[in-house]
């Protein structure tokens, strides 16, 4: 159940239809989960999710694209070359620490598949993956996350509306203590007569118990088992919008998804990599071209619409986190331990 079905509403601007980041045009999201026990009292509590920007063939057609690091006890690939050139070329994938060698390999098989000339006629290609820790109910040691789950989240990938809480990359995350996870919201903003959307998608394994602000969301009360021994953790916020943007201007709205994790009691803690990777669907960059010059088209920083952006970047990743936990269910994993939802 979403958050906002428990009578808690976030922020002032309203949510897409779907109140998913599947609500910016073309964007598609796919889970694998794997919750199954291995040999000796081990556990796969884990999985793998893609966010796939558009439907077609993301090396051919790159996003505009930026990343903001709020604080880097995190283990990425590909956001150095993010920054660098301002594009994305491959499906965002999400998953937990030490999944990230085996989502990169499956994710670059399925793209050199897709793109028979990746280092062959033309160069090679920047994958994006993002990870938390699930090693409290994960046996991550044992390496559940195989290459062929990334491939299978990315052939699975749909525009519906996509699961939260303890899929994908969430099933064994953990955060202010309960069962966190994938958590989705989206924004509508309106301007004259345009109309556009920015959504978020988060995988919150963050904060200690103690750090929830229960006072401040009406309706949702302290009284179930959470853990209260570690606040460190992480946090991956994925931001999509099909306002046409630069990248320096998509890395300005990044940042705002900090004032939507902090609304929540977060304080970018010391051991926590909160990191946001953004991208806009409104231009799409061809990788072939014989052209000298580029002509791309991106909104007028000094108008109200940026504004509206990073309000919406804000309460679209609060909404998001909320929805994380609101949308998990009770897990057990690795030890027998239990996490419980915060809910349910």
């Amino acid at each position: 159940m979403k958050i906002r079905n428990r009578g808690i509403t976030i922020g002032t601007l309203l949510p897409g239809k779907k109140n998913c980041i599947t609500d910016v045009q073309g964007v598609k999201v796919g889970h694998v989960t794997l919750d199954y026990p291995l040999d000796e009292g081990e556990y796969a509590c884990t999985g793998v999710t893609a966010i796939l920007p558009h439907g077609d063939n993301l090396f051919k057609e790159k996003v505009i694209a930026a990343s903001y690091v709020l604080n880097g006890f995190g283990k990425t690939t590909g956001l150095v070359q993010v920054n660098e050139l301002g594009v994305l070329e491959s499906p965002i994938m999400l998953t937990n620490t030490f999944g990230v060698s085996a989502v990169t390999q499956g994710t670059l098989e399925y793209m050199l598949q897709e793109n028979l000339e990746i280092g062959d006629t033309t160069g090679t290609i920047n994958i994006v993956v993002g990870e938390c820790n699930d090693g409290q109910l994960n046996s991550i040691r044992e390496f559940p996350v195989k290459p062929n789950h990334a491939i299978e989240a990315i052939q699975t990938a749909t525009a519906d509306i996509s699961l939260e809480g303890a899929v994908g990359a969430g099933k064994g995350m953990v955060c202010f203590g309960y069962k966190g996870g994938i958590g989705s919201s989206s924004r509508v903003i309106e301007e004259g007569n345009q109309k556009y959307t920015i959504g978020c998608m988060v995988l919150s394994n963050f904060g200690g118990k103690i750090e929830f602000p229960f006072e401040k969301y009406r309706g949702i009360k302290d009284v179930r088992k959470g853990i209260d021994e570690t606040s460190d953790g992480s946090i991956i916020m994925v931001l999509a919008t099909d306002v046409p943007l630069s990248d320096r201007q998509l890395l300005r709205v990044a940042k705002r998804c900090g004032i939507g994790l902090g609304r929540t009691g977060s304080h970018f803690s010391h051991g926590s990599g909160d990191i946001v990777i953004a991208f806009s669907t409104a231009t799409k960059i061809p990788h072939n071209s014989e052209a000298i010059l580029q002509t791309t088209t991106h909104i007028r920083e000094d108008h109200p619409l940026m504004n509206q952006l990073f309000a919406g970047a804000a309460e679209a990743t609060e909404e998001a986190i909320l929805n994380s936990l609101s949308q998990a269910v009770t897990t057990k994993g690795r030890n027998g331990l239990v996490v419980e939802s915060m809910f349910s």
